[in-house]
């Protein structure tokens, strides 16, 4: 054990690793360890500090940190002499990332990534920051000087270090006790009252620089414009879509969209492209599209999908992480443009156009169409020019792409392609929604039902975390009413049934991110508030309330209540800061009806859209899955099927009304329905 204890601190063990962002930092001069037993055993019996530094491989300040700081040899010497490094990648270990931006957070009020932690050999961390230059200067803290400080520290005041660190420790333990309470009407309005305080009337989004996206809030504020015909809630949100779509943020060229603005109109991203953020701001576009039947949203929603399918999908199906923000070294050198970059790719003549619709300057600029006043048309009219510059882009230089397979980011990819072939009618979408979801279960699900987290060259690796578990049940719910297809059901229902089992807190309420059985870190976290992604626990919600109504069965709606109430409790701060538990919310407190489409052949092509355009719940019967859907939802069982066509119940809590002869007399009874009406 000693050798192996010496060989680890005498080498950058970086390269036996998979991640993408560890092997950008395989030849650092630094002795870098990934984070597991072995490199805390190190701290131990050298007797050092651990030097903790978490980021992604698409990170433009994780990539400016790399070069001038983790490639710096004096760096490099001090970190090799005096402490155990180790790197992370967050999405490898969102479970690491996330106690430690916390602990960064309650130590200085702030974080972002890279972010850098210096803590014990028992993981209780007593410095806290993100980007770091190797040396001070213009009033910044230097690397070397901060390592040379905890060093001396380490050595001559340890107990002052020792304190900070179980200050820290105690403060990330200690969770507010919060009661738990009945979901009510009255959270949706408080949230959307909250939001219009925030919001930006001019440009959309919400407060000011730098802006994100919040899919989210965007498919909240959709859903209250749906239910209660809030004309408010619906201009927020398609103030926010349109202004978002015209801006530098939405790749013009090739369709997609960045992390955020650095502005606040939208105009200048920071680069780098997450399938997250694709996947769920995807769906917003389809809803809105649905609700409004606006052309413009259905183009978004389309390019946006059709960047994901050729830049991010991998061969089998799966979707990769994101792409970067640099390229060549500099932040967003890609996506740049100039006026003679346009006259070399179309010719002098058609450039003047373009330049002038899409904000094209002498200087490096960012296409965007935020001075355009017939923006909706500007694709159509422009879309060989736009295929054109993107083909130049690509052979100008290249983006490099995070490769790995996130089992919870491609889940939302999985419903935003869903839910695009029950708005849209494209089978397209629906092909590799079934593809990533094969991706899925073939490679990242293991036969005790468990899953990974993560897919890469070939290994499938790291426990999965309820991120993985709920956004995956509720994929698989968003595929069934797409293709009808039991097995997503089952899945779904054995899915929901081990995440119960494995992250369920039965004395507190709420899931935990990490199994109980999984490896501990000095706090096991239970999120609640949405981020760059929403919260597992609001995730977890939504599937079980939709499996609820799906089933009928009685423990997920007796699990899908206590979900709600403990949710509701924490939400009662803040409201607005969980919008998508909002959404499962809004799911339980609304009239709801199942449609159950008996049919004597396969389930009619229409009924896939029905769901969106009468806002139901939707299963299929037929004499080929009778016997397997009535397992999992035994209600269906007394629905007979027809000799011949189809026949239509609406039901509700298992009950079915007599059924309706076709789409246009489900039409007639919804419209006459006074409980059914609000989804008409």
């Amino acid at each position: 054990m000693n050798e192996t204890i010496e060989n680890a601190t005498k080498e950058n063990r970086l390269k036996y690793e998979k991640s993408p962002y560890l092997l950008q930092h395989a030849e650092n001069p630094i002795h870098w360890n990934s984070w597991g037993e072995e490199a805390f055993h190190t701290a131990i019996v050298e007797d050092k500090p651990v030097f903790l530094s978490i980021g992604y491989s698409t990170c433009h300040w994780c990539h400016v940190m790399g070069r001038e700081s983790f490639e710096d040899e004096e760096v490099a010497r001090v970190l090799n002499r005096g402490f155990v490094s180790i790197k992370v990648d967050r999405e490898e270990r969102p479970d690491v990332d996330g106690v430690y931006m916390a602990a960064c957070q309650a130590l200085t009020g702030s974080g972002g990534w890279p972010l850098t932690i210096l803590m014990t050999p028992d993981q209780k961390p007593f410095w806290a920051g993100t980007y770091l230059p190797p040396r001070s200067g213009g009033g910044r803290l230097g690397l070397v000087e901060l390592l040379e400080e905890i060093e001396r520290l380490w050595q001559s005041d340890r107990s002052r270090l020792l304190e900070l660190g179980q200050q820290a420790a105690r403060e990330l333990g200690r969770r507010e006790a919060h009661s738990g309470a009945q979901p009510d009407r009255a959270l949706l309005r408080q949230a959307a009252s909250r939001l219009r305080q925030d919001f930006d009337r001019e440009n959309g989004g919400f407060g000011g620089a730098p802006k994100f996206p919040s899919p989210h809030t965007l498919l909240f504020l959709l859903d209250r414009t749906r239910r209660e015909g809030d004309l408010g809630s619906l201009e927020m949100a398609e103030t926010t879509l349109v202004q978002m779509a015209r801006g530098g943020i939405f790749d013009q060229l090739n369709g997609g969209f960045c992390r955020y603005s650095t502005d606040d109109r939208w105009q200048v991203p920071h680069f780098e492209k997450m399938l997250y953020d694709n996947a769920l701001l995807s769906c917003a576009y389809l809803e809105a599209y649905a609700q409004t039947g606006r052309p413009y949203y259905r183009e978004t929603a389309c390019r946006t999908l059709d960047y994901a399918l050729r830049e991010l999908r991998l061969p089998g199906g799966g979707f990769a992480c994101g792409q970067d923000a640099d390229s060549g070294g500099e932040e967003g050198k890609f996506y740049l443009l100039t006026r003679t970059d346009v006259e070399e790719v179309l010719g002098v003549g058609e450039a003047a156009a373009f330049c002038h619709r899409f904000a094209v300057a002498g200087t490096e600029s960012v296409p965007h169409l935020l001075e355009d006043s017939r923006y909706e048309t500007a694709w159509r009219e422009h879309g060989e020019q736009c295929r054109r510059l993107a083909a130049f882009r690509r052979h100008r230089t290249a983006l490099h792409r995070d490769d790995k397979v996130v089992v919870s980011w491609n889940a939302m990819m999985i419903s935003a392609l869903a839910k695009a072939y029950r708005v849209l009618g494209e089978v397209r979408y629906l092909r590799a929604a079934e593809s990533a979801r094969l991706f899925l279960k073939t490679r990242l699900a293991r036969p005790d039902g468990r899953l990974y987290l993560r897919w890469r060259d070939r290994e499938a690796a790291v426990e999965g975390q309820l991120d993985d578990y709920a956004f995956y049940c509720w994929a698989l719910l968003e595929l069934y009413e797409a293709n009808f297809s039991t097995s997503c059901l089952r899945e779904a229902v054995k899915l929901a049934d081990k995440m119960e089992e494995l992250f369920w807190d039965g004395e507190g309420g709420g899931f935990f991110r990490t199994a109980a059985d999984g490896e501990r870190l000095i706090v096991r976290q239970k999120e609640v508030w949405d981020s760059g992604v929403p919260s597992g626990n609001a995730a977890a919600a939504l599937a079980l309330v939709r499996l609820a109504q799906l089933t009928a069965e009685s423990r997920f709606r007796a699990r899908a209540g206590e979900q709600l109430n403990w949710l509701a409790g924490e939400l009662r701060r803040y409201p607005a800061g969980g919008c998508f538990a909002l959404l499962a919310m809004a799911e339980a407190l609304y009239p709801v009806r199942e449609l159950v489409c008996a049919s004597s052949g396969s389930a009619p092509a229409w009924l896939a859209g029905a769901g969106e355009a009468y806002r139901l719940t939707v299963l299929a019967k037929t004499a080929e899955n009778s016997r397997g859907l009535a397992r999992l939802a035994p209600y269906t069982e007394s629905v007979p099927i027809p000799d011949a066509g189809e026949k239509l119940y609406l039901c509700r809590d298992g009950a079915c009304l007599p059924p309706a002869d076709g789409p246009g007399d489900l039409r007639r009874r919804l419209a006459e329905d006074p409980v059914a009406s609000s989804f008409s």
